[in-house]
């Protein structure tokens, strides 16, 4: 399977056009257009909404990691989203997800981050202690930031092969790697036990290679991966765009695979903050919502993605260039050895919905599955005993009440605000099935793991 294949793309642009009219009806001007610079201050001026005045703060830092999951924190700040409900929203870029979890260890106070975006399930994680050397930082997810975005790219020596989606093809080649080539095919992605390492896990073991036994994976920060890939120091690497389009684009590897076509319109990072700042400011926390739920629907309206390019592209944030990234923003992602373009705008990120509803509503079925993920590779055992374990963290750390109370106060029709904590059976690439009321009968359905 190469190509993307939209869910009901009929009632996909319907809904989305519906959408986009109904946050103009709703919402007002979204402000005026974006400075030159793409800087670090609001570049917009909105109308202070009504109730502003009265939050227990004003201020709040995030961190951010420069891919399009970050976008609508960006795009929040400089489009004045987030200054509209009467907060000063400070996005700060993070030198890696490392680099991230220490800043929120120390929050705001002590010169780190107060939340920000995040691979899944690193909100959970943190909250236990399993990946802060034992220190418990408690942290609550507030809201899904986007789906698709992510990709697998592979690099140009292994051209001929054209690994792609369904790597069944490829598995002696893979497995005979040593071989061939003196040591064990290498597999890349940006922070252990969590989004991009669980997708290139899923990738391997779903053409029945074993990740922790027939390959090698490594852990390689999103900046290093052009020079890593150019001199074959790694073959493939799972990160989010742009990094696989620049790696595709600058003629070192080509795109095998999407992970919107391993798992279409997958939930992918989330915004999570410090939970005691959360329980300190429940009014701020409510305008943080609000105005990130602007700020997504404006994402979310293919009229606004070449000015969105141009917002990112900006060296205070991305420091990619316009030509690279409008193109994914506009789903004309070029994907296989043959470089075919998807050309088809519900293969790039979409923000606040999708065909399968609410994208940015942090469903608790889908928060889970990151952590029945992790259970199956056999992370984190001793905060993860056991299925049940699981649902207890996650019913506790993710916050859907809270995305609900925002929704409501900001207007989002009944409509679109979810009632239910998941969105039915999740159907993967190859077959394999998830329901969120049923997760062992995931875990028993899958034939490589740990668990």
């Amino acid at each position: 399977m190469s190509e993307f294949r939209p869910v009901n793309r009929r009632q996909f642009l319907f809904t989305l056009g519906a959408t986009a009219a109904s946050s103009i009806l709703l919402k007002g001007c979204f402000g005026n257009p974006p400075s030159e610079t793409g800087g670090g201050t609001s570049s917009t001026t909105q109308p202070i909404a009504a109730g502003a005045g009265d939050l227990e703060v004003k201020t709040i830092k995030l961190g951010y990691i420069p891919i399009f999951e970050s976008a609508p924190l960006i795009i929040g700040r400089e489009k004045g989203f987030f200054a509209k409900y009467g907060l000063d929203v400070e996005v700060s870029k993070q030198a890696s997800w490392a680099a991230a979890r220490d800043n929120v260890i120390l929050g705001s106070a002590g010169g780190g981050i107060d939340g920000g975006q995040w691979q899944m399930p690193m909100p959970a994680l943190l909250t236990e202690g399993a990946i802060s050397n034992g220190q418990k930082v408690p942290m609550y997810v507030l809201a899904c930031l986007n789906t698709q975005g992510n990709g697998i790219a592979v690099s140009n020596q292994l051209k001929a092969q054209n690994l792609g989606l369904n790597l069944a093809p490829n598995r002696d080649f893979i497995l005979n790697y040593p071989q061939t080539n003196g040591r064990k095919f290498k597999a890349s992605y940006t922070f252990p036990n969590a989004n991009q390492d669980l997708w290139i896990r899923y990738w391997f073991a779903s053409a029945g290679i074993d990740p922790d036994q027939d390959i090698e994976l490594l852990t390689v920060p999103s900046a290093e991966t052009l020079q890593s890939m150019r001199n074959g120091t790694i073959d493939c690497f799972s990160t989010g765009d742009p990094w696989p389009s620049r790696i595709a684009g600058d003629g070192i590897g080509y795109q095998a695979a999407l992970t919107g076509q391993m798992w279409p319109f997958h939930p992918e990072e989330f915004l999570a903050v410090r939970s005691d700042w959360v329980d300190k400011h429940p009014k701020a926390t409510i305008a943080l919502l609000m105005g990130l739920m602007e700020a997504q629907q404006w994402c979310d309206q293919r009229e606004n993605r070449a000015e969105m390019a141009k917002i990112l592209s900006g060296r205070n944030f991305f420091n990619v260039p316009v030509s690279i990234l409008q193109p994914i923003l506009e789903g004309q992602i070029k994907v296989g050895a043959d470089g075919k373009d998807l050309n088809n705008f519900e293969a790039g990120p979409l923000f606040w919905k999708s065909p399968r509803g609410s994208v940015s509503y942090p469903y608790k079925g889908l928060t889970l599955w990151f952590l029945i993920e992790s259970m199956r590779w056999g992370f984190n055992k001793q905060v993860l005993p056991d299925i049940a374990a699981a649902q207890k963290l996650n019913d506790r750390v993710t916050r859907e009440d809270l995305w609900q109370e925002a929704a409501k106060k900001l207007g989002v029709p009944a409509a679109d605000i979810p009632t239910g904590s998941s969105r039915g059976t999740e159907t993967f690439f190859d077959g394999i099935t998830y329901n969120p009321d049923n997760p062992q009968a995931y875990l028993q359905s899958l034939k490589i793991k740990r668990a």
